[in-house]
C-alpha cells in the first residue's frame, strides 16, 4: 500500500458514517480534571463494548497481511505501525496481554529482518529514505522507523511498570528501549538533526548504502551540509517518538530535541480571520540544504490539499501541549476553533471539512481536503460529538484510534 492510498483510507475512515446508534445517545461526557490535563470521558457502555468488539475482529483480520514480515523503509511506518499502535492501545483499553504478546510477535519479526549497516547500525533500507526510489543506493527511513518505535517504546514503559507484564517480558521490554535509543544514536551520528532559526529539524540524508559495493555512497562525505528537510507531518511523527523516548528514559536530549522542533513548528503556524484561526504550510525551507544551486527551493511551499497531513501536525501539537512543551491552551483551543468553527460543514451526520486555507479540493483527495482533528476530540465536546458519529470503529483509521478513544474513557 502506498503513502497516499494509506492516508486516504485514514481520512475515509474517519468521516464515514458509523452505527445505527444516534448521536446523542453516544455523547461522552468530560470529568473535571487537573489543569493542563487531558479530560476522562464516560462513554455509553453499550457503545464500547460495540466498538472494542468490531474493532478486535477488524484488527485480527488484517493481522493476516503480516506487514511485519516484509515492510522496510517508509512503510514500517504507514503499514506496520497502524498495527502496533492497536496494539499497544488496545491493551490499555481491555487489560488484556494477548495485545502484549501481539506487539511483542510484529516487532520481533521485524528485528529479525533488520541489517547492520557500514556504521554498525541497525536498519531497514528501502529507496531513498524520503519515501523516493534511487538507483545509487538504498537507505534507512527515519520516519518509518520512529512510526514504528513509538507505540513499541510506550509498551515497554507499560511493561517495565506492570508486575505481572514486568515478570514476564521485562527484558524485552529493556531491549526495545535500548533498541529505540540506538536508533536515535544512529541519526544523530548521521548529522541529520539540524539546528534552524526558531528552532531544529531532522532532515532525510543525500546518502545510503552503494547498491554496488554496499559501503556508504558517494553523498556520505558531504553529509553535513546536504539533506532535505522532511515536511511538517514527518517532523511531528518523530517528535512524538522522542517524546516516548523522553517518556521512558526521562533523558533530557529527547524533550530538548522535540522541543527544538515544536518551537520551529509554531514559528510557521499563522493566524488569520483577526487571530482566529491557525493556517500553515507543509512545507518550508528550514536552511541551504533545502535549496537548489539555482537558489530555488526543493520543494513547493503552501497548503497541501490533503488534509491528512494536517490531522498528523495537530497530532504532535496535542502531544506537546501535554508534555508542557511549547503550546499552550490558548494554541489548542485556537485549533479547536480552526477545525469546528471554520474548517467543518455544521453537520454532525455526515460531517465533512474543508481545507485548514479555504481553498478549492484537489481531485486527488476530494473526500479529504480536511478531517477531524482526532487529537482534539477530547478538549472539545463539539468535536467529541462528530468524532462519535462518525467514527468508524473497524475501518484503517480505527486500527490505533478505536483503542486510542475507548482508553481516555470508562
Amino acid at each position: 500500500m502506498k503513502r497516499r492510498s494509506f492516508l486516504k483510507q485514514a481520512a475515509m475512515a474517519t468521516t464515514a458514517l458509523a452505527a445505527t446508534l444516534s448521536p446523542r445517545s453516544l455523547l461522552a461526557a468530560e470529568e473535571p480534571r487537573a489543569a493542563g490535563g487531558k479530560p476522562t470521558l464516560v462513554l455509553d457502555a453499550a457503545l464500547r463494548k460495540d466498538w472494542l468488539a468490531r474493532w478486535e475482529k477488524n484488527i485480527l483480520d488484517d493481522l493476516r497481511n503480516r506487514y511485519c514480515d516484509k515492510e522496510t523503509g517508509e512503510e514500517l511506518g504507514w503499514l506496520v505501525s497502524p498495527f502496533l499502535n492497536g496494539f499497544y492501545y488496545g491493551y490499555l483499553a481491555t487489560r488484556d496481554p494477548k495485545w502484549v504478546e501481539a506487539l511483542i510477535d510484529w516487532m520481533d519479526s521485524c528485528l529479525k529482518r533488520s541489517v547492520k549497516e557500514p556504521d554498525g547500525f541497525t536498519g531497514w533500507p528501502k529507496g531513498d529514505g524520503g519515501g523516493g526510489e534511487s538507483k545509487e543506493y538504498s537507505a534507512d527511513s527515519l520516519l518509518g522507523e520512529a512510526m514504528m518505535l513509538r507505540p513499541v517504546v510506550l509498551m515497554a514503559e507499560v511493561i517495565r511498570t506492570t508486575p505481572a507484564l514486568a515478570a514476564k517480558w521485562g527484558e524485552k521490554a529493556q531491549s526495545y528501549v535500548k533498541l529505540a535509543e540506538e536508533i536515535f544514536q544512529k541519526w544523530d551520528s548521521r548529522d541529520c538533526w539540524r539546528e534552524a532559526k526558531g528552532g531544529g529539524l531532522w532532515v532525510v540524508p543525500a546518502y545510503g548504502i552503494d547498491t554496488q559495493t554496499g559501503k556508504w555512497s558517494a553523498g556520505y562525505a558531504a553529509r553535513k551540509t546536504t539533506g532535505f528537510s522532511n515536511p511538517d507531518n514527518k517532523e511531528n511523527h518523530i517528535a512524538r517518538w522522542l517524546l516516548a523516548l523522553y517518556d521512558a528514559t526521562k533523558k533530557p536530549v529527547y524533550r530538548e530535541r522535540a522541543a527544538g522542533w515544536f518551537q520551529l513548528m509554531k514559528s510557521r503556524m499563522r493566524t488569520r480571520q483577526d487571530g482566529k484561526y491557525f493556517v500553515w504550510n507543509y512545507w518550508e525551507p528550514a536552511g541551504p540544504w533545502d535549496y537548489k544551486a539555482d537558489g530555488s527551493p526543493k520543494h513547493w511551499v503552501g497548503v497541501h490539499p490533503n488534509g491528512g497531513y494536517y490531522g498528523i501536525d495537530v497530532e504532535g501539537i496535542v502531544a506537546a501541549f501535554e508534555h508542557g512543551l511549547v503550546f499552550t491552551r490558548e494554541d489548542v483551543d485556537r485549533l479547536i476553533a480552526t477545525n469546528r468553527d471554520y474548517m467543518w460543514n455544521q453537520q454532525v451526520a455526515g460531517a465533512k471539512f474543508q481545507r485548514i486555507d479555504g481553498g478549492e479540493p484537489d481531485p486527488r483527495w476530494k473526500n479529504s481536503p480536511g478531517v477531524l482533528w482526532t487529537a482534539l476530540v477530547p478538549y472539545d465536546p463539539t468535536l467529541r460529538q462528530i468524532f462519535l458519529a462518525n467514527h468508524d470503529p473497524a475501518g484503517w483509521g480505527g486500527l490505533g484510534a478505536t483503542p486510542w478513544f475507548l482508553s481516555l474513557s470508562k
